[in-house]
């Protein structure tokens, strides 16, 4: 979500190819250890100049995991390319301990990387939005003979402002969620909302699920008239399934006490022009594992038992 607090401080690029750009990265991150260590002695660096000068585990090649093609498609299914990035083995494996600073990029992932490994559908005009949302109902129908409840993991995006007194920008995109496999990335500053969208999204048979969520539902209601229904929100959600003091999760932080993953965000990517002609290949990454991180988090909360009423 654009303007989140749960946000990092670097951008982050995981590419083994070395360059000027991981050059300049390496030397940030060495610095940024170095004050990590004054300031946290968790994070332990080792004085050699030769440890100092080895990249990351994430920065090499040789993934544990691989290496996976994404697929892009547009809103009519034409297949737009392809984008590199790591399949999302996630085993509810328990609870990990999270990082105190579990959105920074400049430190190493402690976690294997949480990130969306299916098909992202990228619509930008009116027509796209349509036909995705007729694809979304589908499947919407599809699971009502299967599941109890539909869940929709929600977010939205829109250009920052870097003035103070100044209105915050349109929403740009929405991104919408429902299972492993297809992400869909609507460009609403160009398409509008179209009526069946609406619909979609004022359906109360649906649960919106995210971080932060009734703040989502105020800033699309001011900027499209929409009256987003059924909203869970996964901090206030994880609370109650997990009991104890109450936290102000982030998805972040959530995903890596959940996952034993760590969802590393791009401020360079968070902070960018969602208003432009066209989403680049890593703004439509990125949006897609926002919406797929609060889906997938719901599914796992889910499963936790409800807390013994206080008697």
């Amino acid at each position: 979500m654009a303007g989140s607090a749960d946000e990092e401080n670097f951008s982050m690029k995981m590419d083994s190819e070395w360059n000027e750009e991981a050059e300049e990265e390496l030397r940030a991150i060495e610095s940024a250890y170095a004050v990590t260590k004054r300031k946290n002695s968790d994070f332990d660096l080792e004085e050699s100049s030769s440890q100092r000068r080895r990249l990351p585990g994430w920065a090499n090649a040789a993934s544990p995991y691989g290496r996976k093609t994404h697929d892009l498609y547009d809103g009519n299914g034409h297949h737009i390319s392809k984008i590199d990035g790591s399949p999302l083995p996630c085993p509810k494996n328990g609870f990990c301990t999270f990082s105190p600073t579990p959105c920074q990029a400049y430190l190493t992932p402690r976690h294997p990387v949480f990130t969306f490994g299916g098909r992202t559908v990228y619509s930008k005009t009116s027509a796209e939005v349509e036909q995705t949302t007729k694809e979304i109902l589908d499947k919407i129908e599809q699971l009502k003979h299967d599941a109890n409840e539909i869940s929709l993991g929600f977010d939205l995006e829109w250009k920052p402002i870097f003035s103070k007194g100044t209105a915050p920008r349109k929403t740009a995109v929405l991104q919408i969620c429902m299972d492993s496999s297809d992400c869909y990335v609507m460009h609403i500053i160009h398409s509008g909302i179209p009526p069946i969208l609406k619909s979609l999204l004022e359906d109360s048979s649906s649960f919106k699920v995210g971080i932060g969520i009734a703040n989502d539902a105020t800033k699309i209601s001011r900027d499209y008239n929409v009256c987003l229904t059924s909203l869970v929100d996964l901090s206030r959600y994880a609370n109650f399934k997990l009991g104890g003091a109450p936290k102000n999760w982030g998805l972040c932080s959530l995903i890596e006490m959940l996952t034993c993953k760590q969802l590393l965000k791009s401020n360079k990517i968070r902070m960018g022009d969602w208003e432009a002609s066209e989403l680049s290949k890593d703004q439509l990454h990125y949006a897609a594992t926002d919406a797929f991180a609060s889906w997938y988090l719901y599914q796992i909360l889910k499963t936790f038992p409800d807390p013994k009423p206080k008697t």
